[in-house]
């Protein structure tokens, strides 16, 4: 079993023929993902990549069946290619692009509700599921199979906890990275669920950060439900001045309970095992797992 994609996941990528689509459809057809073509409007019937390029989302799915998409389009048309996946059916989409105004979210959130379809990102490093499909920018050479799941709002975080996990000789089912802005597809509780209900997961990293309240939701269902499968939770911005956006737009401490202490406090009291700095999580998840 596997969350999100895998082996048999039909992948399009939006954006297909530019230099970020180019570059990571190669890294993503290398690591054995199921790339059968790619959108571009304007570009249909040509090929790239030795596959085939459409106009539409629309023609991908009627002529190769696609299910899954990865999106690098520029900010101010990101939001319009999401809508259109969602609009043709695609039911997992996954928004690499940065920047796209809040108010364009808020559309796309507002669109996709009452849509068969699960958006993660934007502003992510997408989902891997580890041997199977790489859906996103990650180095793909870190993730080994094996039975950890991560949950992260930071790229880079993810690739370190991957990077600790298979070097104390476990290994990872799939990674999710949700992305730091305000406004995203997937929250840090709906990833936990998902993993929480794979029966090849046996763990979960969560890995968060300052602002917002996605933590600590995530940490009451996960005691809400008996905490069912062990949960190691990182909170980065432990030494941000408030007030500040840290990196991801979604990253400034707006109340008491948004800083790193606080919600480190509150994965604790939920029964997370807290790790006080990313240098211990593969240290913690060995100490769990045995």
């Amino acid at each position: 079993m596997s969350v999100l994609v895998n082996k048999n996941s039909k992948i399009i990528v939006q954006g297909f023929t530019g230099g970020e689509g180019t570059f990571h459809a190669t890294q993503m057809i290398d690591y054995g993902t199921n790339v059968v073509g790619g959108v571009t409007p304007g570009k249909g019937g040509q090929t790239h990549l030795d596959k085939p390029v459409f106009n539409t989302v629309q023609d991908a799915v009627d002529k190769v069946g696609a299910d899954t998409s990865i999106i690098f389009v520029p900010p101010a048309f990101a939001a319009d290619a999401i809508m259109e996946a969602a609009a043709a059916g695609i039911k997992v989409i996954i928004c690499i692009t940065e920047g796209i105004p809040v108010a364009d979210m808020v559309k796309v959130k507002a669109y996709i509700e009452n849509k068969e379809c699960r958006l993660v990102g934007p502003n992510c490093p997408g989902v891997i599921t580890a041997g199977e499909a790489k859906v996103g920018i990650m180095p793909g050479f870190i993730f080994k199979k094996g039975n950890v799941g991560i949950v992260s709002k930071s790229g880079t975080l993810t690739y370190e906890a991957a990077d600790q996990v298979v070097k104390r000789g476990y290994g990872i089912t799939t990674a999710i990275g949700i992305g730091g802005d305000p406004i995203i597809g997937t929250t840090t509780k709906e990833a936990v669920e998902l993993l929480m209900n794979d029966d090849e997961t046996d763990l979960i990293v969560m890995i968060g950060e300052i602002g917002g309240q996605l933590e600590a939701e995530a940490a009451r269902w996960v005691k809400s439900i008996g905490n069912k499968k062990p949960v190691v939770g990182f909170i980065a911005g432990q030494t941000a001045p408030k007030g500040r956006t840290m990196g991801h737009a979604g990253a400034i401490v707006g109340g008491a309970d948004d800083t790193a202490q606080a919600k480190m406090a509150i994965l604790k009291e939920n029964g997370i095992y807290v790790v006080e700095s990313p240098a211990k999580i593969g240290e913690k998840v060995a100490e769990i797992l045995g």
